[in-house]
């Protein structure tokens, strides 16, 4: 089997429950692990009953749970019981598209593309065909105009004009034979003698194009917003513990999880995608390969009953880094990292938005690019019960009546902590 020849950059790679120290971390108070990590030893015959395998989230179950007024740290606490929320550093995951096995890559974008170190104007295509050690490449004019350059290469990948995460439309790469869309490179590889096509994305632009077709976008119209956002982080935990095959580590269908590209993006599935930005699911310190359907309870008619019950209100406690110095009330955690140890109630009459003051004042700042870094975990009700905060890896955002949307230290962050208990 032949690998794809790597990018420029080392391929950052999650190898199954390979150990991973990703402090800060958001623990999940609840009962005894069960639908966490690899489900081995799992029933065999729940995957061919009802609309669900049995094994962790169920997606009709969440939607009724957001309905009733669940947060997603409850419905996370129902069906992953025992894990913890950790934060993923930026990685780019390489994905099979099952459906162009044995095909050439055709491929263009409208702001032009490279290929085997040559820049291909707009409106100029790109078609691979993947050979041992690289491909050969034609450039036409069009899709199917005159031949501009042919050769062979052995960087067997088409770049858009800029690979990196969040660019706009027009410079996604364009299927010739459809309106099939993408985000990140296009490349080839042989398994055998078998023609394989495989995008290359930043993982949080590759959920983009996964949680629409995994969960129906227009629940988040119907007050299921937070079921959204319980699936942008299941989805985003299993494909950080995919490891297919040399070439890809995952795939676009059901055997891996439904992936669509860019075409099918839409903004209330993006908005899940983005509001819980990097979170992952972890238990001892491992991602958890998290494992969802349609319904969780063997034959698909069980979970309406149980969104009616009390959600889980166990104490979860939210560890955030100190990046300087320890900060007052921090100590120092078990990896050897700094934790900063917050009780959060989950009050089952409230749910933290998806588009909030929050999310509005980290756009305002500059979002990833800004000083304030990356979000960890999503947004949660402060101790008090007068506001919301979402941790960052430089600082948190809370948000009051009163203050609005304010950029505060963890220092301060623990004082309101501190305050709370002492009230």
């Amino acid at each position: 089997m032949r690998r794809v020849p790597p990018r420029n950059a080392t391929r950052q790679k999650s190898n199954r429950c390979t150990a991973v120290s990703l402090t800060p971390v958001l623990f999940i108070a609840g009962a005894v692990a069960a639908g966490a990590y690899w489900a081995s030893g799992a029933d065999p015959e729940l995957a061919a009953r009802g609309d669900g395998h049995g094994r962790g989230l169920g997606q009709n179950g969440a939607y009724d749970y957001a309905k009733a007024g669940w947060t997603v740290e409850q419905i996370l606490v129902h069906y992953y019981p025992g894990t913890t929320l950790g934060a993923l550093p930026p990685t780019k995951i390489s994905v099979r598209l099952q459906d162009r096995d044995d095909d050439t890559l055709d491929v263009y974008s409208s702001t032009g593309l490279t290929v085997a170190g040559r820049q291909a104007s707009a409106g100029e295509a790109a078609h691979l065909t993947p050979i041992p050690g690289g491909a050969k490449v034609t450039i036409t004019s069009g899709c199917s105009g005159n031949v501009l350059w042919e050769g062979e290469t052995d960087n067997a990948w088409v770049d858009p004009v800029d690979a990196g995460p969040a660019r706009p439309g027009e410079e996604h790469l364009t299927m010739c034979d459809g309106d099939d869309t993408y985000r990140g490179s296009l490349g080839v590889a042989l398994e055998g003698d078998r023609y394989r096509t495989v995008n290359y994305v930043d993982i949080e632009d590759y959920l983009l194009g996964v949680v629409p077709h995994e969960m129906t976008p227009n629940w988040a119209d119907d007050g299921g917003a937070e079921a959204l956002r319980a699936q942008a982080i299941a989805a985003r935990s299993y494909a950080a513990t995919e490891d297919r095959t040399d070439y890809a580590q995952t795939c676009d269908t059901t055997d891996c999880q439904m992936y669509g590209g860019s075409a099918d993006e839409d903004e209330r599935t993006n908005e899940a995608v983005r509001s819980t930005a990097g979170s992952v699911l972890m238990m001892d310190g491992k991602i958890v390969h998290s494992e969802y359907s349609a319904s969780s309870d063997r034959d698909g008619d069980g979970e309406d009953a149980l969104a009616t019950r009390p959600p889980e209100t166990g104490a979860p406690i939210l560890a955030a880094p100190a990046p300087d110095a320890t900060a007052p009330g921090t100590e120092a955690a078990p990896d050897g990292g700094l934790s900063l140890e917050i009780p959060i109630d989950l009050d089952p009459n409230v749910v933290v938005a998806g588009a909030s003051p929050i999310d509005a004042k980290y756009r305002q700042l500059g979002g990833m690019a800004s000083s304030i870094g990356a979000p960890i975990g999503p947004e949660m009700r402060l101790p008090t019960g007068e506001g919301t905060f979402r941790v960052f890896s430089n600082g948190a955002i809370i948000h009051t009546e009163d203050l609005g949307a304010q950029v505060v230290d963890l220092s301060f962050l623990d004082e309101i902590v501190a305050a709370a208990e002492e009230n």
